[in-house]
């Protein structure tokens, strides 16, 4: 037993020294790779994780604690009726500016409380898929019939995708189903319209926060004048969940007026909304934290948003990593390739062919898509002869997947369900590339 150990240290440490011995340093598209892995990395870093992830943590907090197992069941569960809970989870996207990242500790908070299997994908698939801002700046930018497009394929895709997940884990969901019909109904703990001012206040900071940047022909209307005073917007939702803790969570007002005063001298003093932003998330942990009031419930809040971020934090941050070093790194006005080119992706791609729809579909299901990236992105691809077909494949399995997701995706709901669900998301996507490319 003791030789066996040692047989797997030494080849470990065969495998590493190999690895280090051959490194390709020398060559430009390795170089190229690492450079891109690590622009991605901190790029993800700076946009990302403050503005998106850790308000998302927060929002899934809220779902875990303050909104009972019972409620979750109710409108998505066993109890629910299906076409209310499909209906609700397929539009859902319509109100969270999420990306395939933001999204996950969301569908893991509904998912553990009891949400059915199909719901709970159709929420997951809609949540970055129907952001209603891609929609519109996918229609302007890349034309009314691709907007159009893809608005109706994402809300029919989350509900046929639920759909079929639920038809193919039918026993399963049965047996959970039938426990959930011997559920006690617990009363909440307070009445859950307050529950729902304090979870849509921390959602339309997500959203307003994350407000994204219109296209240079874009001078006026009501985008342009929310992206000028998105911050304002915020600052002014900020004040509103300040007063929800001291209304609703009733932490003492003192110590919350006292936070508040700190994120408001943190602006000022900076004038940098990731400091304040990241001030405030630190005040409202600190408060939830050291509160002994309301049964534990603001404490717990606190702690089950940190063990979403223990849980998804690492698996996106192997994900990204791994996306850079293929993919290469594509934002704002930065392009760096990785080990695949972006020029093969664009030959690929070109035309309506079975297989061109497919390859956009399995490129986008492994990228990495910010909210509204995709738009700028495929909007190069499109310039470089992609066709219109493979266009909406894209957009159909990007937004919604990309490898940090698959990751965490098959923590929650395990291997071979989430194997199930990239398999429909992309057959979908090139079935409905080749109908769209067919006719446009």
């Amino acid at each position: 037993m003791e030789l066996k150990n040692e047989l797997k240290i030494l080849t470990g440490i065969l495998v590493v020294f190999l690895a280090v011995y051959f490194l390709p340093v020398e060559s430009v598209v390795f170089t190229s790779a690492v450079a891109a892995t690590f622009d991605l990395a901190r790029w993800y870093a700076r946009e990302h994780v403050i503005l998106c992830l850790l308000p998302a943590f927060l929002i899934a907090g809220v779902i875990s604690v303050f909104v009972s197992q019972a409620s979750v069941i109710k409108y998505f569960g066993a109890k629910a009726r299906k076409w209310a809970a499909y209906l609700m989870a397929s539009v859902s996207g319509t109100v969270l500016a999420v990306c395939s990242c933001t999204i996950l500790p969301l569908f893991s908070s509904i998912h553990k409380r009891g949400a059915g299997l199909g719901p709970a994908v159709a929420f997951l698939y809609s949540g970055p898929a129907i952001n209603i801002l891609a929609i519109i700046l996918t229609a302007r930018i890349l034309g009314i019939e691709l907007g159009i497009a893809r608005f109706i394929g994402a809300v029919s895709f989350s509900i046929l995708i639920g759909m079929t997940m639920a038809f193919i884990y039918r026993k399963e969901e049965k047996i959970r189903a039938a426990e959930q019909l011997n559920f006690p109904d617990i009363p909440e703990t307070r009445p859950l319209w307050q529950t729902s001012i304090h979870f849509f206040l921390l959602v339309l900071i997500l959203v307003f926060a994350n407000w994204g940047k219109p296209s240079a022909d874009i001078t006026s209307g009501l985008w342009f004048t929310i992206w000028n005073y998105k911050w304002l917007i915020t600052a002014a939702l900020s004040l509103g969940l300040m007063y929800s803790l001291i209304a609703i969570l009733k932490i003492k007002w003192w110590k919350v007026a006292l936070g508040t005063f700190l994120i408001a001298w943190v602006a000022l003093l900076t004038n940098s909304p990731i400091l304040s932003v990241t001030t405030g998330i630190a005040v409202i942990s600190i408060l939830g934290l050291t509160d002994k009031h309301a049964q534990g419930e603001n404490r717990e809040w606190i702690v089950s948003s940190w063990g979403f971020a223990k849980q998804i934090m690492p698996l996106l941050a192997m994900g990204v990593v791994i996306a850079g070093f293929l993919l290469g790194s594509t934002h704002d006005d930065t392009s760096i390739p990785g080990v695949i080119p972006n020029h093969w992706i664009a030959w690929a791609v070109g035309g309506n062919s079975l297989l061109s729809n497919l390859l956009a579909s399995i490129v986008g299901a492994f990228m990495y898509f910010a909210t509204l990236t995709e738009v700028p992105i495929i909007q190069g691809l499109l310039a470089s002869g992609m066709g219109k077909g493979p266009a909406l494949a894209l957009l159909l399995a990007g937004p919604s997947l990309s490898l940090p997701n698959m990751l965490v995706i098959r923590g929650v709901m395990g291997t071979q369900k989430t194997i199930v669900y990239v398999i429909l998301v992309v057959s979908l996507s090139t079935l409905a590339g080749v109908i769209f490319g067919t006719f446009f």
